[in-house]
């Protein structure tokens, strides 16, 4: 018995998800437990990677977070360091690059992230299905016992199987909080009384129940129906790109195989039909129809082909990753204008936000002159003004800020002590200038403000003072 080869001009398959059925119901996926050797490596990067994003927030760089994005306090760091609003240009420079390099990686290796990098690709895979196995058995298991009828082991296994998925979403809603509020702030609301951190409480809660529906139903469908990523790589890849793909020049005509035949006088190719790449495919394709939306780039249909290919004597790779060009033309990946043009593009974008850090003022002004109030006459000879002026310290120790008038002669009287600025936090200060009379040259002038700490000048600003007529 033998198939044919489908018609390569019959997309047919491309216009309905390998999810959803005729009547736009959902298809549950039993992956079959993959094994292999890029089972075993993509198995060690995604420990080292659930490491590092565990141990994240606990890291601590110069006393700061290795990696904190407090949206509600505007108080950014990353690798220690500190971005405040004021920052925003260099944040948005980091962003383009980033986005770039996204660009640039896709067009050349495809969905390699997502299949090895993608957090939703590793916690499913490798924390939650895991699991799932470990409890309820591998495909043929888990059909026959969501099928059979309700009883006391079925309701242990998926009460034991639903409990550990919500508590490890549990675990993950504070580890993704504590890059949100930092670990300090989390370590209180575990410590303290519920009642005390009643909106922390609620976002843990809001965490975890979404991050368990991801993981125990939605599932397959945030790669194929939320994530952006996956629809954008239909614009990134071309025929050159590096993707997970079955060369089709080898393995067609399919047919399974028979013991002794020599397949190449039977005009046979080396695809043997045993149907184990869908079989293991965590999104319920058959790689063998080309590249399609839903394929994450696992490579569980590499490792099964490969296993399936040693078994009857036959070269391993007819699953592997290569690109369209390479199958059909036994081409290398080639540089092309558009690989060049991104990489120089990013080369100049990391440049520009080198650049932009390594300069990096470490303190940040905003002086403002109080509104609605006007000049204030201190005797015969002189004019005051009320100022404000918000400070920013970036760096990781306490500053003593003096503050003095650049080419100008005059006073300045805080209002109140003065300035203390500790590390990596904001300071408000009141505070009038005095100038004579004689220095003002109408009803208003410019003025230069040195901001100084330990002798040092970190930062000039410049306001207008306003005087009489």
């Amino acid at each position: 018995m033998s198939v044919k080869l489908k018609d390569s001009n019959d997309q047919s398959f491309r216009d309905s998800l390998s999810t959803v059925d005729k009547e736009g119901k959902r298809i549950w996926v039993y992956p079959k437990k993959p094994s292999g050797s890029y089972y075993r490596a993509r198995t060690v990067v995604a420990w080292v990677l659930l490491f590092l994003l565990f141990s994240g927030p606990f890291i601590r760089i110069g006393g700061e977070p290795l990696l904190m994005l407090n949206v509600l306090e505007r108080k950014f760091v990353v690798f220690g360091q500190i971005f405040w609003p004021q920052d925003f240009y260099i944040f948005v420079i980091g962003m383009i690059a980033t986005a770039v390099f996204i660009i640039l990686f896709t067009v050349i290796y495809g969905r390699v992230f997502c299949g090895w990098a993608c957090p939703q690709t590793i916690f499913l895979e490798m924390v939650f299905r895991k699991i799932e196995y470990l409890i309820e058995g591998d495909k043929q298991h888990q059909i026959a016992l969501d099928k059979a009828p309700l009883s006391a082991s079925k309701i242990y296994k998926k009460t034991l199987k639903h409990v550990i998925f919500f508590a490890i979403s549990f675990l993950i809603a504070n580890i993704f909080l504590a890059y949100i509020i930092g670990s300090v702030e989390l370590t209180k609301i575990i410590t303290d009384a519920p009642g005390d951190h009643k909106g922390g409480l609620l976002a843990i809660t809001i965490f975890s129940t979404v991050f368990y529906g991801v993981f125990s139903r939605f599932r397959e469908q945030v790669c194929t129906q939320v994530c952006p990523y996956g629809r954008l790589q239909g614009v990134l890849l071309d025929k050159k790109s590096i993707v997970v793909a079955y060369d089709n020049v080898r393995g067609e005509k399919r047919s399974l195989f028979r013991k002794n035949e020599n397949r190449a006088e039977l005009d046979k190719g080396d695809c043997i039909d045993c149907n184990q790449c869908v079989e293991v495919c965590p999104t319920g394709i058959d790689i063998r129809n080309g590249t399609q939306l839903e394929c994450i780039n696992c490579t569980a249909c590499m490792d099964a082909c490969d296993f399936m290919m040693e078994k009857v004597n036959l070269p391993q790779g007819l699953i592997r990753y290569d690109s369209e060009v390479g199958i059909s033309n036994k081409e290398k990946l080639k540089l092309t204008p558009r690989i060049i043009g991104y990489s120089i593009v990013l080369i100049l974008l990391i440049i520009s936000f080198v650049i932009m850090l390594a300069t990096r003022s470490q303190i940040d002004a905003t002086l403002l002159r109080t509104p609605g109030m006007l000049y204030q006459e201190q005797g015969k000879d002189h004019v005051s003004n009320l100022y404000t002026i918000d400070l920013i310290n970036k760096t990781n120790s306490q500053m003593e800020i003096e503050l003095k008038l650049e080419d100008s002669v005059g006073e300045i009287r805080l209002v109140g002590t003065e300035i203390h600025l500790p590390s990596n936090e904001k300071s408000n200060t009141t505070f009038f200038i005095i100038l004579p009379r004689s220095e003002l040259k109408g009803a208003k002038n410019k003025l230069k403000l040195g901001i100084y700490a330990d002798g040092v000048k970190y930062k000039t600003v410049t306001t207008n003072f306003m005087g009489p007529m």
